[in-house]
């Protein structure tokens, strides 16, 4: 039971549902998940945002300002696993929906509350955004031109890598709850997971590094690290070791490089950082980025080119993984789950739902007969939509 809106939650339950589980997304009348209304662009009437973290689900829509809107619920989500919120505290606490309700009468639900700040602290109530936590937890402020102000990572990193992390722990605690039969609190926020992309910046601040600042393209511990113009396009070039380093030299064509002691290892490269980049330089802007790709996938240095968006969409190897997953019934693609298991050869795909176009299919799978959803219908406790077909690779 998926009641989170917006992105991280339902990302999460996306890739549960991706996985092989039955979300059910419950969302309030009339308008729905935010999402829905996040546009342009939209794929007819419907948000390109929204179809991107809502596969593999069916829609339920309740009332919970109704009176019986709260039971409604509790009589699914006691049938439920897993059930997932991002509600605000007070208002779940006065609908009795809140963690300590719930699993007192559900001692096996398995409750997962995601926020912007977590369950405790002084700032608990407060409401995140994907903004705020890359600017909170110091993402913004490592990001963007060397020099220049800090920048937003352009897309929403931390929804997403919170809605990875809530699946991953639910994961945890279904595997617990199959084996000793008991529920579990899961607190995850953007905050915390901001803080888990900035782990080894903050390791590097805390060991004595200087408070880092944007840097562009360049890394602040190894070097060479970075993104380099060629003759016709930005080209990024990762030594990660001693070795790789040495090989690079020779292969670009600056073998003294790699004989000077002074670069032998990553702590002098640092420290010489400046003088290397204008040299490295020099030598790649005399060929173009296609010609390097090849010298240097030759000389097993991991490189790329920096690519437009739409170039990623084309990419071969894209493609080859088939990582775009048409929207069944749509012109649209969305992007794939960020795994591959062999026991599910071919993904699960299922179009986004329509608003509410499985609450009387799920009522009636937990116990309401056709009488009793009429009657949650007529007095506005629960919404039925138009289901449309869905098609499943």
């Amino acid at each position: 039971m998926d009641m989170t809106t917006s992105y991280a939650g339902p990302t999460a339950s996306m890739y549960l549902a991706d996985l092989g589980a039955d979300v059910i997304k419950v969302e309030r009348p009339g308008t729905g998940d935010d999402a829905r209304s996040w546009g342009p662009p939209f794929i007819g009437a419907d948000s390109a945002w929204f179809a991107s973290a809502n596969r593999n689900k069916r829609s339920v829509v309740i009332n919970l300002r109704a009176p019986s809107g709260p039971a409604t619920l509790r009589t699914l989500v006691g049938q439920a696993d897993v059930f997932m919120e991002n509600f605000n505290p007070g208002k779940l606490k006065a609908l009795q929906i809140d963690h300590e309700s719930l699993r007192t009468e559900f001692p096996r639900l398995i409750y997962c509350a995601m926020s912007g700040y977590g369950l405790d602290g002084p700032d608990h109530t407060l409401p995140g955004y994907d903004l705020a936590a890359q600017a909170r937890s110091g993402l913004m402020s490592v990001t963007g031109a060397k020099g220049g102000s800090p920048q937003r990572v352009s897309t929403a990193l931390t929804d997403i890598v919170t809605g990875m992390c809530a699946a991953l722990a639910i994961n945890a605690a279904v595997v617990r709850q199959r084996a000793e039969g008991v529920g579990d609190l899961i607190d995850v926020s953007l905050l915390d997971s901001s803080l888990a992309v900035m782990a080894p910046r903050v390791a590097a601040h805390l060991a004595g590094e200087p408070d880092p600042s944007p840097s562009g393209g360049t890394d602040s511990v190894l070097a060479v690290y970075q993104s380099f113009p060629t003759a016709d396009r930005d080209l990024v070039i990762a030594i990660g070791n001693d070795a790789m380093w040495r090989r690079f030299c020779v292969a670009i064509g600056l073998r003294e490089l790699a004989e000077r002691s002074e670069l032998a290892d990553n702590a002098g490269r640092r420290a010489h950082r400046e003088q290397l980049i204008d040299l490295v330089t020099g030598r790649l802007t005399q060929r173009t980025a296609a010609e390097w790709q090849c010298v240097l996938g030759n000389a097993g240095i991991p490189c790329s080119l920096v690519q437009r968006v739409s170039e990623v969409v084309a990419d071969p190897q894209v493609v080859a993984r088939e990582a775009l997953l048409p929207v069944p019934g749509t012109s649209a693609r969305t992007v794939r789950g960020p795994f591959r298991l062999a026991s599910m050869p071919r993904p699960r795909n299922s179009r986004f739902p329509e608003l509410g176009a499985h609450t009387a299919e799920v009522l009636a799978e937990h116990g309401f007969g056709p009488d009793d959803i009429a009657r949650l219908v007529e007095c506005g406790v629960v919404e039925v939509g138009g289901a449309r077909e869905s098609a499943v690779r």
